[in-house]
């Protein structure tokens, strides 16, 4: 009986071994789970991060131009009462100098110079074509004016402005653009429009 009892006792010693080095392993694989978790959530993080950080980049790209192009509208509705002052004034050249057409193209005059002054401030620029070779990117041609005594090509008249916003541009110049003169087949044309002889 004690010799079973001995191999009982042996028994029990065996499998408490074996349980003991069963659970010296399993806080090694507990770690090793851990840390595999731990790299994955850092992972995680790090592409949340990134994608995080172009978000606001991106918020503050559309922040700016909101910021930059809010006025727009506002701006572009307005170029009709500069076309209407600005017309005031040539109608009013046009008439006699009586005191009260005076006082008023010069009260139209102070008006225009001021609106255009606010609206610089607000970065809106008035685009001086007349002189500039004509640019199909910028300019508006309506119609061509034939000229002797200029190069082809280059802005003669403005018949409305254009502007600037800021880099953008807001309304393009309506323009006359030159051209050269062609002499007519019989003789040539004089620049008082009369067509000249050749003997």
């Amino acid at each position: 009986m004690e010799e079973k009892k001995e191999e009982v006792l042996d028994k029990e010693k065996e499998e408490l071994k074996y349980e003991g080095a069963a659970l010296e392993d399993k806080p090694r694989d507990v770690s090793e789970s851990l840390q595999r978790e731990l790299a994955e959530h850092k992972e995680k993080y790090l592409r949340l991060y990134a994608e995080f950080e172009n978000y606001k980049k991106m918020v503050n790209r559309e922040k700016e131009e909101l910021i930059n192009f809010a006025n727009e509208r506002l701006i572009k509705d307005l170029l009709p009462v500069i076309d209407n002052l600005e017309l005031a004034i040539k109608h009013a050249s046009g008439q006699d100098s009586s005191k009260w057409v005076e006082s008023m193209k010069i009260g139209v005059e102070n008006t225009l110079k001021e609106f255009f002054r606010i609206l610089e401030k607000y970065g809106v620029k008035r685009i001086d074509s007349v002189g500039e070779v004509f640019n199909p990117e910028i300019h508006h041609a309506v119609t061509t004016v034939e000229v002797e005594d200029k190069e082809e090509n280059i802005v003669v008249e403005e018949l409305r402005s254009g502007y600037f916003y800021k880099d953008k541009l807001l309304r393009e110049p309506l323009v006359a653009v030159s051209k050269k003169t062609k002499p007519s087949e019989e003789g040539h044309t004089h620049p008082s429009g009369v067509d000249i002889q050749n003997n």
